[in-house]
């Protein structure tokens, strides 16, 4: 199995002096294992500051986002080169909030991996359903149709330079996360359909569980062993939490 992978996404929060003292906190708490890989997603602007601090660190740097093209007239985007440059070497793509709150489709998303991995950036592809469409059963349609678009035109060598994040809408800040068992099912069922449609070996595929993800829940999760890690929200914006969701995960790995 792959290591364990622990990524903080921390969304629209700290201004650049604190994004500064947040990872000066977390480099200072860490104990880099070699079971687990660690990585932090702060906002754009603070991503040049983040990763000078990093330099001399195990720990890796994640964009929250990227445009899939190289450059132009695209107001507001930032392109996988400028993110390469300041060092990201993940990119989160797909996240919720960026379906729902701003209208990405599966095809634009698609559009996002291929650029990502066109340049050397490793994407962390988000997916996962509304409540509406669990309660509905829909939750396997939905996954698999989220699978097969965001990744159409992938060969099975790129499929190793991908990690999924499993993230159900309807735990992401709500506080309640997926049970163990919930998130289990989904994983397997994400492991199974990869392997089929790219030819892959299941137990190299990287699928973390991202909604709600805490220190106190993440021991049960990290005890499934189709989650190979968590996409932490929340409890990532502070040191102490989001390092010892990291210890947890090499007790268990």
């Amino acid at each position: 199995m792959p290591n364990r992978f622990i990524v903080g996404n921390w969304k629209m929060h700290n201004t650049i002096s604190q994004a500064e003292t947040l990872i000066q906190d977390i480099v200072a708490r860490y104990q880099a294992n070699p079971s687990v890989e660690l990585a932090v997603a702060p906002p754009y602007v603070a991503l040049q500051s983040v990763s000078h601090l990093l330099a001399a660190t195990p720990i890796k740097l994640a964009a929250q986002n990227v445009c899939a093209k190289d450059e132009g007239a695209f107001t507001g985007e930032i392109s996988p080169l400028m993110l390469k440059e300041l060092g990201c070497r993940y990119v989160i793509i797909g996240h919720s909030e960026r379906r729902h709150l701003f209208g990405e489709t599966d095809e634009g998303i698609n559009e996002k991996i291929h650029a990502a991995l066109h340049h050397g950036l490793q994407p962390i592809f988000c997916i996962g359903e509304r409540l509406e469409e669990r309660e509905a059963g829909q939750t396997h349609s939905v996954i698999q149709h989220q699978l097969q678009t965001g990744l159409a035109g992938l060969e099975p060598k790129d499929m190793g330079q991908i990690t999924i994040a499993y993230e159900p809408v309807w735990a992401i800040g709500t506080g309640k996360a997926a049970t163990v068992e919930q998130a289990t099912e989904v994983h397997a069922a994400i492991r199974s359909s990869l392997a089929t449609h790219w030819t892959m070996n299941p137990e190299h595929i990287r699928i973390l569980y991202g909604g709600s993800v805490t220190a106190d829940n993440a021991p049960a999760l990290f005890q499934s062993p189709q989650i190979n890690g968590a996409l932490v929200g929340k409890a990532c914006l502070n040191s102490e939490s989001f390092v010892k969701i990291a210890e947890i995960a090499a007790l268990d790995s």
